[in-house]
C-alpha cells in the first residue's frame, strides 16, 4: 500500500506517540532494531514513488546503518549554517525542493517480547531516540503517528499491530519540515534516523514510568526520597546500601501523575552527590512483573540572595557548551567518544556542560552522573533565523506554536528528571522571548520545582531563576557582580528587582575558534570576585569539522561551503576547545589553569606560599603537593609540602629553605615550581595527574661583553644564503610587524562594532608588505652596523632600525635598535625578526614558558621550563590556517631544522629582560594567509623563524570581544640583544 500524503508543514508536535516518561533500565524484553535497512532518497514530497513500499518487497533500494545520517553516507552532502537560514523564513513550509528519506526493514519478533505480548494487558512500544527532522512511522501497512523534534524520544504503542514473523516498518523522513524553524541550533543539517530504534515489552503491572526525587539536607545531613511510580498496585522500592527496603503505591499504569503527592522515604544519613563528590546509589524499583533500576544521587539544588548552591554550598561552574559532533558519523552517539570527551573535561577541571542545544543522548547523563559532571540540559529549541527578520513573526510569541513549543520542554525533561547531575533545565537557546517560553518555564516550575530553570533569550528574566547572558564585555560583567552589592533603586521596576536578587551565569563565553579564546583569565578573575556569578561556559567543547577523504584516500577535515552549500557560514562550525578528533587545542591548556581548583601564591622571597582551595565541596587530601627548584634546568631540590585547606579556604605553608633562590648568580635560571597532582587513580585520571601549578621564576640572563674573534665571517646583509650557527639562512633577517590573521583577527569585536576586522586594518595599512631600504652601513673585519627603513607602500609610515652585528668568540652578537618613523595609526600584530632557514624543521629546544605556545591573553597553561617540541608540535593544525605556536619568555633557544641548527641567546639589556617570543613554523605567513584548508599547505620545504620582542592577544571577536587594550602593540621604540651561534 502507499503511505498516506506527508505533511510537512503542520505546526504542532508530533502525533500519535505516547507521552513521554522517563528513561529507565529495565529488565522487561527489548529489542534493537539498529543495523541495516533499506533506503531510497528523494528529491521532494512530490518525487516519492507512488508504491507499495510498505507491504512489498522493495525494488532496488539501497542500504543505510541506522543510527546515520544519509547525507554523511553517500545520499547527498551536509550543509552548515549558524543565524543564517538555509532556506526562506515561511513558516511553517519547507522548500520544495526538500530530500525525503525512506527507511525500510522486515523483521522478527523476539520471542521473548512475544511472550510478554501474549499476556493480557501487556504492550509493546516502538521507540525512537532521534529522528532529523520529520517523520511519518508506519508498521506492517499501518500508520502510527508522526515525530517533531529531532533529538526527542517518540514512543508508539505497537501491540496490536506487531506479529511474530514478516514484520514490515517503514519510515518516511524530511530533511526539512515545520520543526525546522524550531532547530536552527548553528550545526550541520544532517537529516535521518540518527539515534537508536528499539521495540520494548511493557509487561502488565510493570513500571511504565518513575520519578525519583533525592533531596539532601545539609544541616542534617540526611537524604529523602520522593517516589511516584506509575504502575497499578504497589511498587517496592530498595537500596540496600542505605538499608532502605520499602513499599509505595504507584500512581496507575501509562505514566507518572505528578499531581499526586509522591511517597517519602526517608534515607536517614547519606554521602552528597556534587561534581566533586559524585556519590551515587543503586535503587531498584520492582512489582511481580518488572524490575528496574536507577542511580540516585542525593543533593539540592538552590538560590538564595542571588547565590547558586548545591548541597547549601555556593558552587562555580567551570563550563563548556557540547555539541554532539563525530566528524565521520555526525550526531550519531558512541560512547567511547562521549567517555573520552568527559575524561578530557575533568582532566581539565571543566565541573560544567550545557548541552547545547538539544537534550544528549540519554547515556551521556548516565556518564555526567557517573564522573560528576553539573549539567544544563537543554530543550531542543532555537529560533535564531528570525533575526534576520527583526523577530518578526518568531514561533515564541504566537500561539499557534504553543504546543510545539510545551512539547518540547515535556520531552526534555521527563526523559532526564531522575539524573542527578541536572540541576538546571534550559528552555531552549536564542530564541527570542514571548508567551510560549512563558508556558514552559510554568510547565517546568509544577512540572520539576526541585531545579532551577535557564533561559538567556529574555534578559528581563521573569521567568526564569539564574540571570543568563552571552558573550558580555569584561566590563558589564563587571557592572553584573556588582549590582549584587548595592540595594535596588527605589524606581526599579518588578522584573528588574528580581533580576537582580538571581544568580549570573555566562552561559557562553570565550569563543574557541582558531587561535583562541583571548582574555577568559580577565573573564575569571570576575567570576571569583563576585559571590553572585555562578560560572561561566566556553562555547564551545568540539570542532564539527566533518571527515572526508580525497582521491588518494588521504583523511580531510571540511566546514561550512566545502560541500556546495549555496548558503553558509564557512569555518564558524570549526570553534571548540578540542578537536573533532579530540586532539587538545591550546585555549583548552589555558583554560585548565585559568580554572583551576587549586591556586598557588608564592612569596617573593620563597619563605611560604598560599594555597586556594577553590573546591566547592572537598578539602585537599586527595591532591599530593609538590614542589621542586630547577637552576638551568637541572633538579636541584625537591620534595612534598603538607597542606590542609577546606573547601574554599586559604592556607598558608612555610616553604623549605632548599626552595629559596640566593639571588647569588643573576645570569642563572632559578624556578621552584609547586604542583598539586591526584594522589590515588579516579575515575577519569591516573595517580599525578597536576591539576593545578604555580612558580616562582627568575629567569636571568647572560651579560657578556662585547669580545671579538677576528677569525670568524661576517655575512652581507644582501647575500643569500649564509650560515647562522651550522643552518643555513636563505632570506636574511628583517623586521615583521603582521602575522597571518587568525580567525579573531578576522572578525570585528563586539567591543568596536564601528571598526574593521584587525586583519582588514592591517591590510589596509599594508603592513605584509613592507619594504626595506638599507639607508647606510658600516663594516670592519668583525663587526657589522646596518641602518635600515622599513615602510608600508603607499604610505609613509615605517620603522627605522640599527642592526649592530659582531663576531665574537660564540658566534654573531647582534644589538638591535627600533624606533618608528611617520603617523602609525593602526596598531602592530607584533614586533620581531623574521628570518628563514633551509630546510623544514625538526624541533625546538627552548628556556622559557611552554611546552605548548602561548600569547598575552592565553598563558595561564604554560610554565617556565627547559622544554623540547618536535616537529609535529611546533604550530598548531587549526583546520584553516593562521598564526600559530609562538612560545614566549624564552631566554634561550635551538632550533633544529634537516639541514643544521642554531642557538639564540637573549642577553640582558634592551627591552626583552623578559625574553622574547620564538615562532617556528613550516611555512611562510602569507602561505597560512592564503590557504584556506590544513591539508592545501605544500609540503614543508624551509624553516620560517620568528623573534618576536612585542606580540598582540588573539582576543575572542570572533564573538565577543577583541583584544583588550592592555594586550595590544601600538607603536613604540625597542630593542634587543641576541646572541646567535652553533647548536
Amino acid at each position: 500500500m502507499s503511505a498516506a500524503i506527508f505533511d510537512v508543514a503542520r505546526i504542532g508536535p508530533g502525533e500519535g506517540s505516547e507521552p513521554p516518561r522517563s528513561r529507565l533500565r529495565s529488565d522487561a524484553p527489548a529489542q534493537t532494531l539498529d543495523g541495516t535497512w533499506q533506503f531510497r532518497l528523494s528529491a521532494s514530497v512530490l518525487d516519492i514513488p507512488d508504491d507499495t513500499w510498505l507491504d512489498g518487497v522493495a525494488g532496488n533500494w539501497a542500504e543505510l546503518g541506522v543510527p546515520g545520517h544519509w547525507n554523511l553516507n553517500g545520499f547527498g552532502l551536509p550543509a552548515y549554517s549558524n543565524v543564517q537560514f538555509p532556506f526562506p523564513i515561511d513558516p511553517p513550509h519547507p522548500p520544495d525542493r526538500n530530500p525525503i528519506g525512506d527507511y525500510r526493514r522486515t523483521f522478527e519478533l523476539d520471542p521473548a517480547l512475544e511472550t510478554v505480548a501474549a499476556v493480557a494487558d501487556s504492550r509493546i512500544l516502538l521507540r525512537f531516540d532521534g529522528v532529523e527532522s520529520a517523520a511519518d512511522v508506519f508498521l506492517n501497512g499501518a500508520r502510527l503517528g508522526s515525530t517533531r523534534g529531532s533529538r526527542l524520544t517518540h514512543e508508539f504503542d505497537v501491540t496490536d499491530l506487531v506479529r511474530p514473523s514478516g514484520n514490515v516498518i517503514g519510515v518516511r523522513v524530511a530533511k526539512f519540515s515545520d520543526a525546522t524553524y524550531l532547530e536552527n541550533q548553528d550545526m550541520w543539517w544532517l537529516p535521518g534516523i540518527f539515534r537508536s530504534v528499539a521495540l520494548l515489552a511493557r509487561p502488565a503491572g510493570g513500571i511504565d514510568d518513575a520519578f525519583v526525587t533525592a533531596d539532601y539536607d545539609p544541616t542534617t545531613g540526611r537524604g529523602e526520597l520522593a517516589v511516584r511510580v506509575a504502575t497499578d498496585g504497589e511498587v517496592r522500592v530498595r537500596i540496600d546500601e542505605l538499608g532502605i527496603d520499602m513499599v509505595v503505591r504507584g500512581t496507575g499504569p501509562g505514566i507518572v501523575d505528578t499531581t499526586l503527592a509522591p511517597a517519602l522515604i526517608d534515607a536517614g544519613e547519606v554521602s552528597p552527590w556534587s561534581a566533586e563528590t559524585p556519590r551515587l546509589y543503586e535503587a531498584v524499583l520492582s512489582t511481580a512483573a518488572e524490575r528496574v533500576s536507577l542511580r540516585v544521587g542525593f543533593r539540592r539544588v538552590a538560590s538564595a540572595g542571588g547565590i547558586l548552591t548545591v548541597n547549601g554550598r555556593p558552587v562555580t561552574l567551570r563550563g563548556v557548551n557540547r555539541h554532539e559532533h563525530d566528524p565521520e558519523h555526525g550526531r550519531v552517539h558512541s560512547e567511547a567518544l562521549a567517555r573520552r570527551d568527559i575524561e578530557l573535561m575533568k582532566q581539565h577541571n571543566i565541573n560544567a556542560v550545557r548541552t547545547s542545544h538539544y537534550p544528549p543522548h540519554p547515556d551521556f547523563l548516565d556518564l555526567a552522573d557517573e564522573y560528576g559532571l553539573y549539567l544544563i540540559d537543554e530543550c531542543d529549541l532555537e529560533t535564531h533565523e528570525y533575526e534576520y527578520v527583526e523577530w518578526r513573526g518568531n514561533p515564541s510569541t504566537d500561539p499557534t506554536w504553543r504546543e510545539a513549543f510545551l512539547d518540547r520542554i515535556r520531552r526534555t525533561v521527563t526523559r532526564d528528571r531522575n539524573h542527578a547531575a541536572v540541576i538546571l533545565w534550559s528552555l531552549g537557546n536564542e530564541s527570542g522571548a514571548g508567551s510560549n517560553i512563558t508556558a514552559m518555564a510554568d510547565w517546568v516550575r509544577g512540572h520539576d520545582p526541585s531545579r532551577l530553570i535557564h533561559y538567556e533569550g529574555d534578559w528581563s528574566s521573569r521567568d526564569v531563576d539564574v540571570y543568563s547572558r552571552m558573550y558580555p564585555s569584561h566590563e558589564e560583567v563587571r557592572r553584573i557582580g556588582e549590582e549584587a552589592l548595592h540595594p535596588v533603586a527605589f524606581d526599579a521596576t518588578a522584573d528588574e528587582a528580581r533580576r537582580r536578587g538571581l544568580p549570573f551565569i555566562l552561559c557562553e563565553f570565550g569563543h574557541a575558534m582558531g587561535n583562541s579564546p583571548g582574555g577568559t583569565k580577565e573573564y575569571w578573575e570576575l567570576v571569583e570576585r563576585y559571590p553572585r556569578i555562578a560560572g561561566a561556559f566556553v562555547w564551545e567543547w568540539v570542532e564539527h569539522g566533518i571527515a572526508v577523504r580525497d582521491e588518494t584516500g588521504r583523511r580531510l577535515i571540511r566546514y561550512g561551503g566545502d560541500f556546495g552549500e549555496s548558503v553558509h557560514d564557512h569555518n564558524f562550525v570549526i570553534d571548540g576547545l578540542v578537536s573533532a578528533d579530540r586532539e587538545l587545542r591550546p585555549g583548552l591548556v589555558d583554560y585548565a589553569a585559568i580554572i583551576a581548583p587549586v591556586v598557588f601564591e608564592i612569596a617573593a622571597d620563597r619563605r611560604e606560599a598560599a594555597v586556594i582551595n577553590r573546591y566547592d565541596h572537598i578539602d585537599l587530601s586527595h591532591l599530593r603537593v609538590q614542589w621542586r627548584r630547577e637552576r638551568d634546568g637541572v633538579v636541584v631540590a625537591e620534595g612534598e609540602l603538607e597542606v590542609a585547606a577546606a573547601a574554599r579556604e586559604r592556607s598558608v605553608v612555610a616553604l623549605p629553605s632548599e626552595a629559596r633562590d640566593d639571588r647569588r648568580a643573576p645570569e642563572v635560571a632559578d624556578v621552584l615550581t609547586l604542583e598539586a597532582a591526584l594522589r590515588g587513580e579516579t575515575s577519569w585520571a591516573a595517580p599525578g595527574h597536576v591539576v593545578a601549578r604555580g612558580q616562582h621564576v627568575r629567569t636571568g640572563a647572560p651579560v657578556r661583553e662585547d669580545g671579538t674573534a677576528p677569525a670568524a665571517e661576517l655575512f652581507d646583509l644582501r647575500a643569500r644564503p649564509f650560515v647562522l650557527g651550522t643552518a643555513r639562512v636563505i632570506d636574511p633577517p628583517r623586521l615583521g610587524i603582521w602575522r597571518a590573521p587568525t580567525d579573531n583577527d578576522r572578525a570585528a569585536g563586539w567591543d568596536e562594532p564601528d571598526l574593521p576586522p584587525y586583519a582588514e586594518r592591517w591590510a589596509t595599512a599594508r603592513m605584509d608588505r613592507m619594504l626595506t631600504r638599507l639607508r647606510g652601513r658600516e663594516r670592519d673585519d668583525v663587526a657589522l652596523t646596518a641602518w635600515t627603513r622599513d615602510g608600508t607602500p603607499s604610505y609613509d609610515a615605517a620603522i627605522d632600525a640599527v642592526w649592530s652585528w659582531r663576531a665574537v668568540e660564540d658566534g654573531l652578537l647582534l644589538h638591535l635598535d627600533i624606533e618608528p618613523h611617520g603617523p602609525w595609526e593602526v596598531d602592530w600584530a607584533r614586533l620581531g625578526i623574521d628570518l628563514t632557514l633551509e630546510g623544514a624543521p625538526v624541533g625546538l629546544d627552548f628556556a622559557g614558558y611552554g611546552p605548548g605556545p602561548s600569547y598575552p591573553d592565553t598563558d595561564s597553561g604554560v610554565h617556565f621550563g627547559w622544554h623540547r617540541v618536535g616537529a609535529s608540535d611546533l604550530v598548531t593544525p587549526h583546520v584553516r590556517p593562521q598564526e600559530s605556536g609562538s612560545r614566549r619568555g624564552v631566554r634561550d633557544a635551538t632550533i633544529r631544522t634537516e639541514t643544521g641548527a642554531v642557538r639564540v641567546r637573549v642577553l640582558r639589556g634592551g627591552s626583552t629582560d623578559a625574553g622574547v617570543a620564538v615562532t617556528v613554523s613550516p611555512w611562510d605567513r602569507r602561505t597560512l594567509a592564503d590557504t584556506t584548508h590544513a591539508s592545501l599547505l605544500p609540503a614543508p620545504t624551509a624553516t620560517h623563524l620568528s623573534i618576536d620582542i612585542a606580540q598582540s592577544g588573539v582576543g575572542t571577536a570572533t564573538c565577543g570581544p577583541g583584544v583588550l587594550p592592555r594586550y595590544r602593540v601600538p607603536a613604540f621604540a625597542a630593542s634587543v640583544r641576541l646572541l646567535f651561534s652553533p647548536a
